[in-house]
Parts: structure tokens; sequence; C-alpha cells
């Protein structure tokens, strides 16, 4: 390979997402909507005056029947079709039917606005509950019925946050490689399929074009969900398949590692914590690649910047919980709203597990990403976004590898993306 490999600068900024100094005293989850309710209501403040001036903005206590004015708060969804722990156990699980296994969604679901002084059921056809998750914090417009609910006549979300600015455009197309659900181990998964991938951003595949093209591959993400789970074994056999998976796991990484930086990120699926933030893979299980310096376990969520433009990703279960308590038209739309929201998880603690910490929210957005994704869906999905200030997003949906054998590459120069596909259904 006579081809120089183009670089590009790198910076992590996951400090949010590592648990560090927390400590678990038995603290309740309520703590956590404490500080997001908090954090959000002081910027929604900062927004209902230019949204609408002529009103009061006050808590649920102090609502009067009939007078117009500004809440804040958390929204609760009562979903009739949730699974709850004390219906299992009562055993009548035959009394509520589940309208389809994957979502929880009812027509008739209330949605609930509460703060510190209490709560209040919304009312109106402005605000759509099949939309909203609890957890999410916003402002609405509306005043008190007889009937003690609050009609709601305009709502306000907290919007896309502040982005820095892109770079100048560069003359050089540098591109970023984003893979997940290699789930190595698993009966679907494909060696040779990953080891084809390996081959070709490593530039030894393919003509001269294709070797140009690798050679501006600066950097290669994955994006969870790297070995798969054993299924129903006797737990000392699961501990040895898992060991043998990650292995074969290290094997390939060390392949790309030796030429490319990379960052690799837990998933549901992989030995890692289950409560979100979940925490870099141990170095230890990769005893090959840990020892190069391109090779980085990270968090997930991850946050970075390649050349100042600024990414953030999940290896999916956001999406992939928004998607079970609230409907959208496809999965970027349920990102959309997350920036919109300036919340990457507002599900958590309610039904996505997370770390029950005290007084901060790590999942709030302070920074608008110029490139937000998220790992193990079903299908290559994307698209661009512009926020009401001009900000420019790049939504992606990285399809599942062992299921679809596609990687997804994005042009740091203009937030060009494609997909890769690498079939391996060789015809005779």
């Amino acid at each position: 390979m006579g081809m120089e490999r183009v670089h590009c600068g790198y910076e992590c900024c996951d400090e949010a997402f590592e648990i560090r100094k927390e400590t678990y005293q038995g603290q309740q989850y309520s703590q956590i909507y404490f500080a997001r309710l908090h954090l959000m209501r002081t910027l929604l403040y900062s927004l209902v005056p230019n949204w609408k001036p002529n009103f009061s903005v006050c808590t649920v206590l102090e609502l009067k029947e009939d007078k117009e004015c500004v809440i804040v708060g958390t929204l609760y969804k009562h979903m009739k079709l949730k699974p709850r722990i004390l219906d299992e156990y009562s055993k009548q699980r035959t009394v509520v039917p589940l309208v389809k296994p994957h979502n929880f969604v009812h027509p008739d679901d209330p949605l609930v606005l509460e703060d510190e002084s209490g709560r209040v059921k919304l009312s109106g056809n402005v605000i759509s509950p099949s939309e909203y998750a609890t957890g999410v914090v916003v402002a609405l417009l509306g005043k008190e019925t007889g009937a003690g609910d609050f009609l709601v006549l305009d709502i306000l979300e907290a919007g896309l946050p502040p982005q820095i600015e892109l770079p100048l455009k560069s003359r050089e197309d540098k591109y970023v490689v984003f893979l997940s659900g290699l789930s190595i181990g698993s009966s679907n998964s494909n060696p040779l399929q990953f080891q084809l991938l390996i081959d070709h951003i490593t530039g030894y595949l393919g003509d001269e074009k294709a070797q140009s093209v690798a050679s501006q591959i600066v950097h290669v993400v994955i994006a969870g969900n790297s070995v798969e789970k054993p299924r129903e074994l006797p737990n000392g056999q699961k501990i040895s398949r898992m060991a043998e998976s990650i292995k074969e796991l290290d094997i390939l990484l060390n392949q790309i590692v030796a030429g490319l930086p990379l960052d690799i990120m837990p998933g549901p699926s992989d030995p890692a914590n289950f409560l979100l933030p979940q925490q870099p893979l141990h170095r230890c299980l990769f005893p090959g690649s840990s020892t190069y310096n391109t090779f980085r376990s990270c968090t997930n969520p991850h946050c970075f910047e390649l050349d100042n433009v600024r990414f953030l990703g999940t290896s999916g279960q956001n999406v992939d919980d928004l998607a079970k308590y609230s409907e959208a038209k496809d999965k970027l739309e349920f990102m959309e709203r997350t920036l919109r929201w300036r919340h990457l998880a507002p599900t958590a603690p309610n039904t996505l597990g997370c770390y029950p910490y005290t007084d901060r929210d790590p999942f709030f957005i302070e920074n608008c990403p110029h490139v937000y994704f998220v790992g193990n869906q079903d299908k290559y999905e994307t698209r661009m976004i512009k926020g009401t200030e001009g900000q420019l997003v790049r939504l992606i949906c990285i399809p599942k590898f062992s299921e679809t054998g596609v990687a997804v590459m994005l042009n740091l120069r203009d937030l060009e993306c494609h997909a890769l596909t690498f079939g391996t259904q060789f015809n005779s």
C-alpha cells in the first residue's frame, strides 16, 4: 500500500458520562427528576418571555380556574398497557390484553404535568400524548377548567441546544466509519462479512480508487453489541462462550487499530454494566487491541470531536425505549425529539435503567452535536435537521451489521453520508 493515511484531531468529551465520584447511598430516583426539572426549568423560564410575553408563569399549586398562565413541569404519561410488576404478581394477566407487544401506547393514555408543588391532568387536543413520554420537561400555556384539568392552548419545548459553528469546509475528504451490532458469537454473525469490511477500510481490498478512499478514513466508531449474549446455557459454559466471542472480537479489532483510531462503545449485550451511562468495556477484555494507542474504550452515550466537528451517539437504548412508550413515523423522528427536548434519555429512570444520580442529570444535552448517531437499528436511515438558530445536525441510524452487512460512512468535509454494504452471498 503506497497511500499515506490522512489524519485528524480527536478530542473525547465523555466526562459527563463517566461515573467517578458518585456514591450510591440508597437514594431514590426522584432526585434525578428534581435535578432535571431544575435545570430545564431555568432554561424554559428564559425562553418564555419571547414566547408568551403577556402571561404570568405559575406553579401547579397556584393555578386558578379560567386564568390563562404558563406552567413548567415534567410530563408523566399514565399508560394502561405498560407491563406492571404487580399485575404479573397478581397473575391476572389475561385482563389487560396488549395491543401489540412492541409498543405500549394506547390512544387514551392521559398526560399529567407535575412540578414540586403538585400535579395536574392535561386536556385539549393541542398536546398529543402519543408524541410524548414520561420525563420530558415542557412549558405549557393554558388554563384550569372547572373539571380541575389544565386545558393546554400552546406548548413550548426547549428546542435544539446552541451549537458551536461548523469548522470551515476543508478541501479534503475525511471519512468516519460507523458500525454497530457485530454480535460476534451469534448464529447470524458472519465473520467473513466483518473481515471484508476490515480489508476494505484498511485498504487491502479493491482497486486504486477504493484504496485511495480507504486512506481518507480517519476514524472508526463501533456503537454497541459487539458480542452476542449467549442464550440458555449452564453458567460456566455461558462465560466460556462469551470469552471466545470476545477473543475473536479482539483479533478482528487488532487489524483495525494497527492502522486506524477506533472507539468502541458498550451496548446492551456487551459485558458492561446494564444501567446507562454504560461505562467503557474493560481494557483487559482486549489484550491485543488495547496495546495500541489508537484503541479507545468509551462510554455509552459517547461524545467526541473530530477536527472540531462534534459527535454524540448512543448504542440505541434511548431511542428503542422511546419507541415502546411513544409513536413516531421513524427512528430519526425520535432522535430529533430528544434533541428538541434537550435530553438524550427522557424515559430514564422510569422505563430505561440509569444510575441514580443525586445532583445532576448527565443526559441533558448542553451543546448541539453536528452529528448524532444511534446504533443497533433495523435499517440505515439518515437526514439533516435544522434548528431555529441555524443549527444543522446530521442524524444517523446505524443498522445491526450482523443482520444487514451495512456500515455507515460519513464525510467530515460536508457531513454527507452513505451506506457501505458487505454481502457475502457469492453466486456461483
